[in-house]
């Protein structure tokens, strides 16, 4: 007998009575027995039909011009909203998706997404890359790459990372007039007034916005007098110099006692929006000795951010209070020990003081090298593909 026969015969022997096994031995229920082997062993075709049955994916592409308002341009580009919220964060960075956006510009959108055997989405599609072409200011795009690290990450063009730091700086504009490290004390300078002709703050400006009416302020007003610029040696330190002083200074100005600065003073005018650098909870606002009106917000993963010298607290924010990334907490000041309306920033990394200008947790990652070449490569083949498929699309096939 031959070896799928005999197979058929076990088979059967578990399903049929004796009399049907000694049947399908002879060969004579032959249908009965093809059925018990094909239950034992599999079917042909059975491996085909289970893989019709299985998951698949597709890349889709998508182009659409914006006619009235981008959130109308995104509706109809017919890309899954969930989709898409990835791309439109990351493309914040560097655009302002409110004001930016006019009609007449255009979004292109590839992404990756699942289905089931009968066609119906699977999950949340990945987006492969994204790019935003504004009159104002030509293409943004965003590409999703794997570095050498095994990690996937959206990247623009340049090869800096589209994914937000986890600390952002609290002010929109920065400008930073004195350093972290060692420093001069500011009040313990010569006046100004010999060299210039007049008093000038070494925080910032002294012209102010309007704040909202009823917010808190609290705290102590700066030293109110004449405001002291920097010695030479206070400005190799990170204070803001004057012109014109020099050559005049006392010798003895250059054994001025230093002392540890352990933030950074960002100048911007009286009133300027102050804004959380990251999701946390509120430990700390009130009036604080030298810092004035103070705030101070606990990130998680042992970090935290202080803020000094301001003039109010935005509403809500006291101790116990979540707050998020980017949300307002407070307007520039000169409270407390201050020479000049300025935000005194701190961040705070396990309990000791670090500099935010070069903390890893404020610096946006930058591709570089093999990475950066490999990148190159594959932004380039995206662009190649999006073309064949245009004139694919013009030609009608």
């Amino acid at each position: 007998m031959k070896k799928a026969s005999l197979a058929a015969a076990f088979a059967a022997s578990l399903s049929l009575s004796p009399v049907s096994l000694c049947q399908a031995a002879e060969g004579t229920p032959a249908d009965e027995a093809r059925v018990a082997e094909e239950q034992l062993l599999g079917s042909a075709d059975e491996e085909a039909r289970f893989l019709a049955y299985q998951p698949f994916t597709r890349e889709i592409a998508a182009s659409v011009v914006v006619s009235t308002s981008l959130d109308q341009a995104l509706a109809d580009s017919g890309v899954p909203a969930a989709t898409l919220l990835e791309a439109m964060r990351a493309f914040t960075a560097t655009v302002n998706l409110q004001r930016d956006i006019k009609p007449g510009d255009r979004l292109h959108v590839r992404y990756q997404q699942a289905f089931t055997a009968e066609g119906a989405p699977i999950g949340v599609g990945r987006v492969l890359w994204a790019e935003l072409t504004l009159a104002s200011r030509g293409p943004v795009a965003i590409h999703r790459f794997r570095t050498r690290d095994k990690v996937e990450r959206l990247w623009f063009t340049n090869g800096l990372s589209a994914t937000p730091a986890a600390l952002r700086m609290p002010l929109d504009t920065i400008s930073v007039s004195s350093g972290f490290g060692l420093r001069a004390d500011p009040f313990d300078q010569p006046p100004p007034l010999a060299a210039t002709g007049k008093s000038a703050p070494m925080g910032g400006p002294l012209r102010s916005k309007p704040l909202p009416p009823g917010l808190p302020t609290g705290g102590t007003s700066g030293n109110g007098g004449p405001v002291n610029m920097a010695t030479p040696l206070g400005a190799s330190l990170g204070l803001a110099p004057y012109g014109g002083f020099g050559k005049a200074a006392p010798k003895a100005k250059a054994s001025r006692a230093l002392f540890m600065h352990e933030g950074i003073d960002l100048v911007a005018p009286s009133g300027t929006p102050v804004y959380a650098a990251a999701d946390g909870v509120v430990v700390g606002a009130a009036p604080n000795g030298r810092y004035g009106n103070w705030i101070r917000i606990e990130h998680g993963s042992k970090l935290a951010t202080v803020y000094g010298h301001l003039m109010a607290f935005a509403p809500g924010i006291e101790p116990g209070e979540s707050v998020v990334r980017g949300e307002l907490i407070g307007f520039v000041g000169s409270t407390g020990r201050s020479t000049g309306a300025h935000l005194h920033f701190e961040v705070v990394d396990n309990g000791k003081p670090a500099n935010p200008i070069n903390h890893p947790e404020l610096k946006a990652m930058q591709l570089r090298g093999l990475d950066m070449d490999r990148f190159r490569k594959q932004v380039a083949r995206s662009l190649e593909e999006r073309t064949r498929e245009s004139k694919a699309a013009s030609a009608g096939l």
